[in-house]
């Protein structure tokens, strides 16, 4: 994992997937140094992965006051209840159903979860959180938010992409990609994680992308994109198209045999002569 500021008091905890034939996959989480101290998801639900760690190397957990969940998938649970421990004051910032979903596999503590649905805020000392459902999104617990202080976004799975490196993923901007090739990436990631947006009402879903614009965030930090700075414009342009962009069709049985060809059992490449 790599840490790094963005903006004034915004730290992106970065790590990244490698997904075979597409790319790599940023999955980030943030700690936003508010008076009131937030954090903005927990990593990926994997052993080697030490999140408090990580944590330490730009808070004291013990500060934490707030851990804002923007929906409960894998990519986004896997050190909260490790920092619950570490963090004995922090609340957990969710839904009815994001607290719901949790329950299925392992329930939060109900008297540390804090219930805020979008179009509500956060007051978390110095600024509001302003809670809102991005225009994109793969879980029906999604909220994502927006800093009225220091104009960030926090749009959760929304805008994601992937790249071409871990090092991009991990350390760079959304800006070190050409337009057409971030275009085409966040495209295919919308027609991966939201498929439902081909069969969407066109004015309905129109609607809901102008109230994003309406935001006009300087800088969106999505869980699945490095930071991305003033390039509102094109992100918000590119959402526009995703509804008419082509589906994403993954491998099938027949090309996931082919992939097994080159590998020995235990995932390493098989020996070639």
């Amino acid at each position: 994992m790599d840490t790094h500021k963005v903006g004034s008091d915004t730290t992106v905890l970065a790590d990244s997937l490698e997904i075979p034939g597409i790319g790599h996959i940023p999955v980030n989480a943030y700690v936003l140094t508010a008076r009131e101290p937030v954090v903005v998801d927990t990593g990926l639900s994997l052993s080697d992965r030490d999140f408090v760690a990580t944590i330490g190397e730009v808070v004291d957990p013990a500060d934490i006051l707030w851990i804002w969940l923007t929906h409960p998938d894998r990519d986004h649970t896997g050190g909260i209840f490790d920092l619950l421990v570490a963090a004995p004051r922090a609340r957990v910032v969710t839904t009815f159903i994001g607290a719901g979903i949790m329950t299925t596999e392992r329930p939060l503590p109900m008297d540390r979860v804090y219930f805020l649905n979008p179009g509500q805020s956060l007051d978390v000392g110095d600024r509001s959180l302003h809670a809102f459902r991005p225009p994109l999104f793969d879980s029906p617990a999604t909220v994502g938010f927006y800093d009225d202080r220091t104009r960030i976004c926090f749009s959760s799975d929304c805008f994601g992409g992937p790249v071409p490196t871990a090092e991009l993923a991990e350390s760079g901007h959304a800006s070190d990609l050409k337009p057409e090739e971030l275009r085409e990436a966040q495209l295919l990631w919308a027609t991966l994680d939201s498929p439902w947006v081909h069969i969407v009402d066109p004015v309905k879903y129109a609607r809901w992308v102008d109230q994003f614009r309406e935001m006009n965030p300087e800088i969106v930090l999505s869980t699945h994109l490095p930071p991305a700075v003033r390039m509102v414009d094109r992100m918000i342009e590119t959402l526009t198209m995703a509804p008419d962009a082509d589906p994403f069709v993954g491998p099938d049985q027949a090309a996931l045999e082919e992939m097994l060809k080159s590998f020995q059992p235990g995932g390493m490449p098989a020996a070639t002569t």
